[in-house]
């Protein structure tokens, strides 16, 4: 059975997948441009750049689609309202962002009609930015790489949101490698749609050095641990020597901070400059971001096969489950 288009706001995915933004530099215009070709949401990972790069780079993506093209901002960045103001006047369709709660958010997505997605990962915080005015809601569970708002799996903490959760669309996030996966959301927890970060640094059009791809396609399920980080929440990284050794209390601190990017930052080491690391290519001294699941792909694909295997594996088997369902 076919799935169902996901409506944000005013704009409409023809197939219901978001592309996670992955930061620094990690999910640029060359991603998710043609994601968005493809009739998902395209998504730049706006934290840590200066807004003037990333006001260039949607100016860019926009340019070179004409669908949904989004943009991740952290709260926990100093610069975070710039950051939104910057992604709004390059003409950015929505804005999605956690690693922290803004109210203030929503009051300027109603201004400049701009939608607003919230990250979370409990029923509280997602009753809460449904209240104040967000678009949609990503419940996002410890599969999932980068920073973590929970310890629960995926399926333990969607289905109580799913319950408070009546008049958005409701995206379910974290561990998700193929279409069964995402049909099983779908089908037998109600999501709207899926997000999904991991599988696409596995694609050709990700504008990364090949040896972070090649460490992706190495890891194995026990290379795939938790580490702390500078924003204060824990990360899921790739067990490389830099996060092994501050896992083993080695002194990984930076002397003096380079970006000064963060509003709070305990400086054990500088999390701007470890992902720049790695994402030119040095994955010994670099900080990996990795979804829990890495360890189950295996291959190198081109954006549009990502899509053509996830659509024809999720309607072999779905069966429309209990989602929202916009007014028409």
């Amino acid at each position: 059975m076919k799935l169902p288009s996901l409506k944000i706001g005013k704009f409409t995915a023809s197939f219901p997948l978001i592309q996670g933004g992955m930061s620094i530099r990690v999910s640029t215009s060359a991603l998710a441009a043609p994601v968005a070709d493809c009739g998902g949401i395209g998504v730049i990972g706006g934290s840590g750049l200066p807004p003037e790069e990333l006001h260039e780079d949607i100016t860019k993506a926009k340019k070179n689609t004409d669908g949904v093209v989004a943009v991740n901002i952290m709260y926990a960045m100093k610069d975070f309202y710039n950051l939104v103001i910057s992604s709004i006047d390059a003409g950015i369709d929505m804005i999605i962002t956690g690693a922290g709660f803004s109210r203030d958010i929503f009051k300027i997505g109603r201004e400049h009609n701009t939608p607003i997605v919230m990250i979370v990962s409990s029923a509280p915080l997602a009753k809460l930015a449904e209240k104040l005015g967000a678009s949609a809601v990503i419940v996002e569970a410890k599969e999932a790489g980068g920073h973590l708002g929970t310890d629960k799996p995926l399926r333990e903490i969607f289905p109580p949101i799913r319950d408070v959760i009546k008049k958005i669309p409701l995206i379910a996030a974290g561990g998700i490698t193929n279409g069964y996966e995402m049909a099983e959301m779908m089908d037998k927890y109600g999501a709207d749609g899926v997000q999904i970060a991991s599988r696409f640094i596995l694609s050709e059009e990700c504008d990364i050095a090949d040896e972070y791809k090649q460490a992706y396609l190495n890891a194995k399920k026990e290379d795939i641990v938790l580490t702390s980080s500078p924003v204060g929440l824990p990360g899921r990284a790739l067990n490389n020597p830099f996060v092994k050794a501050m896992n083993e209390g080695a002194d990984v601190s930076t002397k003096k901070c380079p970006h000064l990017c963060l509003k709070k930052c305990d400086h054990h080491y500088c999390i701007n400059e470890r992902l720049m690391l790695a994402r030119n290519g040095n994955i010994k001294d670099g900080l990996i971001f990795s979804g829990e699941n890495t360890y189950k792909m295996n291959s190198i694909l081109s954006v549009a096969e990502i899509f053509r295997q996830f659509k024809k594996q999720a309607e072999e088997v779905y069966r429309e489950g209990c989602g929202f369902s916009p007014a028409v």
